[in-house]
């Protein structure tokens, strides 16, 4: 009887607690808009700068790409004609390349996507034949390429994680962000690169 009314108050005592911890949740929830757009801006500034370093890291690709094909051109035995092309496909990827708003069209991801592998494929085999680039130079921007095409699935995951709390504070808090009026009047969700169903 004594164990029974002792797990009686336990089970009182921690439901007592489970209550005031969830009061004390919706205490700390922003009271006003002014905190709401704090929260926001930062979450919003999160999202950028996943976003710069994922494409500074694009942009670095397409450099070292450029470089290495610069290195290419002096070697004897080299394709002219070939290196001309695989030059101009490296100089158009920029203009090819989503924006936060565009990739909302998984085909643009994919063209993109599509458009660099297709690149890096024709590249490989002239720069590092067998597996060996001609110059040391060469091979630092072969193994360069490498890594950075490592990265990108990690950086768009990074980016995915940050614009999925983005959009969840946004949805939570749409009403009191579009009293603000301006710019967070109109604030839609970002596009992921995860596929949604």
């Amino acid at each position: 009887m004594k164990s029974a009314i002792f797990c009686i108050l336990i089970l009182t005592g921690c439901a007592a607690s489970c209550k005031r911890a969830g009061s004390e949740a919706v205490v700390l929830n922003p009271a006003s808009a002014a905190a709401v757009k704090t929260q926001f801006d930062v979450l919003r500034d999160s999202v950028n700068v996943k976003w710069n370093t994922m494409t500074a890291s694009d942009d670095q690709r397409i450099g070292v790409t450029r470089m290495l094909l610069h290195e290419l051109k002096g070697r004897a035995g080299m394709d002219a004609a070939q290196l001309k092309g695989l030059e101009s496909a490296n100089a158009k990827l920029k203009t090819r390349r989503y924006s936060q708003q565009t990739m909302a069209s998984s085909d643009l991801i994919d063209q993109y996507d599509t458009a660099q592998d297709s690149l890096m494929r024709a590249l490989m085999p002239v720069a590092a034949p067998n597996g060996t680039a001609p110059t040391e130079a060469a091979r630092n921007y072969v193994e360069g390429l490498q890594q950075l095409d490592a990265g990108v699935i990690g950086y768009r995951v990074q980016y995915d994680q940050a614009a999925r709390q983005y959009n969840d504070y946004l949805k939570l808090h749409q009403a009191e962000l579009e009293s603000l009026g301006g710019k967070y009047a109109k604030l839609k969700p970002l596009p992921l690169f995860e596929l949604q169903h």
